[in-house]
């Protein structure tokens, strides 16, 4: 009889929004510590973060990697966050040979892991025992380069490994109003929904988004876009589109949608579709 290939590791796109998430107890927080808790252990986590933007790929190939604070005006509490988790070196020399004939650099000293990627994954993984490595984003490449880099990751999966993408699909950080921690502006949500539409029924489509005429209202720069791109790219490596885990919004201009591909039934009630939410209504639960 044939062997079943083995069951993929789950893959996930997560809006990671504020890096105080790190510290707090939210409904958003919630959602990572029960996503860490549905999975099987993996071999190590390889996560796309929109906060390792640079002129190149590269993937993190040290030992021990440090935690990057990479942001001011925090509380001191923020800033004491480590996340003395182990690096994989052979892992990113399988990336390294996985992606050719893409370039990619082995980074042993000069990055880590940021807080695109630590501030979730002391949620979803607080016990620090599984290897992580951060894959860059390649800034001067265009995003169907993106997405097919990220299809290029799907063997990873099947050796185990977890894929995270970690940004936000609406991510304006001067459109943001502090007095609304719960709400979407009507813009916001409008793009949002449209995102949810393509990647919930055809995840190739994720490429044109650029035309969307929210878009750039929705991304001033592009860096917290493109991670969702990867995952957007394994679902349709797949042929399946991804499902919605959770969703929500963040001082109007924040979208703190997450989506998932073999993510394990996190048994709560899916959440609404953005479009038929109320302005003010404050985030939803898992699915």
């Amino acid at each position: 009889m044939p062997i079943e290939p083995p069951t993929p590791m789950a893959a996930a796109f997560v809006g990671h929004g504020s890096p105080m998430n790190a510290i707090e107890d939210n409904r958003f927080t919630k959602t990572w510590a029960t996503l860490g808790a549905s999975l099987a252990r993996p071999r190590a986590i390889l996560v796309i973060s929109a906060h390792w933007y640079i002129d190149r790929t590269a993937v993190t190939s040290m030992v021990n990697p440090r935690t990057v604070h990479d942001f001011g005006g925090f509380p001191q509490q923020l800033f004491d966050v480590r996340y003395p988790v182990p690096g994989d070196p052979e892992l990113a020399g399988e990336i390294v040979d996985l992606l050719k004939p893409t370039a990619v650099e082995l980074d042993s000293q000069g990055w880590g892991l940021d807080h695109g990627t630590w501030s979730v994954l002391v949620h979803a993984f607080p016990r620090a025992d599984v290897p992580v490595l951060q894959l860059s984003i390649n800034a001067g490449q265009p995003f169907d380069w993106h997405f097919a880099l990220g299809a290029k990751l799907a063997p990873l999966r099947k050796r185990n490994i977890l894929i995270l993408g970690s940004g936000n699909v609406v991510h304006n950080l001067r459109a943001m109003d502090l007095s609304k921690p719960d709400v979407g502006f009507d813009w916001a949500r409008r793009f949002d929904s449209d995102v949810r539409a393509i990647l919930t029924n055809h995840p190739a489509d994720i490429v044109a988004i650029r035309r969307h005429p929210d878009f750039q209202r929705a991304q001033p720069t592009p860096d917290h876009f493109m991670p969702l791109l990867y995952v957007a790219g394994l679902a349709d490596a797949e042929e399946r589109p991804l499902e919605v885990l959770a969703d929500g919004f963040s001082y109007g201009a924040i979208s703190m949608t997450c989506y998932g591909l073999d993510v394990p039934n996190l048994g709560v009630a899916r959440p609404a579709p953005a479009s038929h939410r109320d302005a003010d209504a404050g985030p939803a639960t898992l699915s």
